[in-house]
């Protein structure tokens, strides 16, 4: 005789007894749970807690616990809790170490006892959402280019089944005010909904798919988009995030324009944010020697060269020994018909400056002249004006 039981649960433990005639025998069923939250579903960096229940009609064994990973790499639990109820009921509380996203796949939770003897083995799914990004990375760009901010996600490479939300955000220096972007959700099936914010800049965010990555372009980038780009995921009252932080370069020229003959300017090579220990920004001038090499101390945000001579000076900044970007900068020479032009100038202005005062002067004299002849013919009619009075009297 055979007896099935369907859809096991805890409290099926016990004693079986089969009678047949006068033959009696009798079985103990022996029955576990293990309880997983979430269904199985995480974050990277949770720290989930399982628990596995026994529940049996005779004494309880101690129990030994193992997991293996998708690897089948052995992994010793956190015992947090080992709790009796009664002499029939145990409860096992386990905890994992951070999961990361490569943790998601089957499982094994392997139960051992010798008395009595159990060898017992309990499959159970893993799915870790989270960044194929690292936790924080650095990305450079050139002001007045172009560049694109990209972060993918694994949740159809693990097949994941449910709903979550996101969104990302920008802030200029660490204590400044957060700029949302966009946010979006994502359903159970995988269909992508956003909605793209009200933000200071302008920026593109190509149509996601499950297959590409979330993407936002900034067409043109100014000095003051630097900054930390943040993006977010969101599961059962979980968080998870990636930080990109976007440093802008730029190089410029006091004063600006061509280089006259014996004239002398700087060149000013600056980044926006401060650069790791590992990071430097230098100067070279191209065919130059090794002393037209100028570069900047550590964690300084600009360096700059003086230069007296034309020719073209690149900018570079290293990381790790590996130039991640580079700009250059041309130095150009001021015709001599510029030199001639300006010469020019100061001497017709200084001609002229003359020539005005010279005007001025004649024209001084003039009004004098002018001047004195009026007060002689007001004096000379006062004269006769006053000997002809006399005349009347006599």
């Amino acid at each position: 005789k055979q007896l099935k039981i369907l859809d096991l649960k805890l409290s099926d433990a016990g004693t079986y007894t089969c009678e047949h005639d006068r033959d009696i025998v009798s079985v103990s069923l022996h029955v576990f749970e293990l309880i997983i939250p979430s269904r199985g579903h995480f974050l990277t960096n949770q720290v989930p807690r399982l628990t596995l229940m026994q529940n049996s009609s005779r004494p309880l064994p101690d129990l030994d616990i193992i997991l293996f990973n998708r690897d089948l790499t052995r992994v010793r639990p956190k015992l947090i809790q080992n709790e009796r109820t009664g002499t029939m009921h145990q409860n096992y509380t386990l905890e994992l170490n951070k999961l990361e996203a490569t943790d998601s796949g089957t499982w094994i939770c392997h139960v051992h006892a010798d008395s009595p003897r159990i060898n017992q083995n309990i499959t159970f799914a893993v799915k870790v959402l989270g960044f194929q990004n690292p936790d924080f990375e650095r990305k450079y760009a050139a002001a007045d280019g172009a560049v694109t901010l990209s972060w993918s996600l694994n949740f159809q490479k693990i097949q994941w089944k449910a709903a979550f939300t996101g969104q990302l955000n920008w802030k200029q220096q660490t204590t400044a005010a957060t700029h949302e972007l966009l946010d979006f959700n994502v359903s159970a099936h995988g269909a992508w909904h956003k909605a793209t914010k009200s933000t200071p800049f302008p920026f593109e965010t190509p149509d996601h798919d499950s297959e590409r990555p979330i993407q936002v372009r900034l067409p043109r980038v100014h000095f003051n988009h630097s900054g930390q780009y943040q993006c977010q995921l969101a599961y059962n009252r979980r968080h998870v995030m990636s930080n990109i932080e976007l440093v802008v370069m730029k190089v410029s020229a006091d004063p600006a324009g061509p280089l006259p003959r014996g004239a002398k300017k700087t060149l000013l090579c600056q980044v926006s944010n401060p650069l790791p220990p590992n990071a430097y920004l230098y100067w070279e001038h191209v065919n130059g020697t090794k002393m037209d090499i100028k570069k900047s101390k550590q964690q300084e945000v600009e360096v700059e060269v003086n230069v007296s001579a034309a020719g073209l000076w690149n900018c570079h900044l290293v990381e790790d020994n590996d130039r991640k970007i580079t700009l250059n900068y041309p130095v150009e020479e001021a015709p001599d018909w510029i030199l001639y032009t300006a010469t020019g100038a100061g001497i017709g202005g200084s001609v002229l400056v003359l020539g005005l005062a010279c005007l001025c002067v004649a024209g001084v004299i003039s009004w004098q002249r002018r001047r004195q002849r009026a007060k002689r013919m007001a004096q000379a009619r006062q004269h006769l004006l006053e000997n002809k009075t006399c005349r009347c009297q006599q």
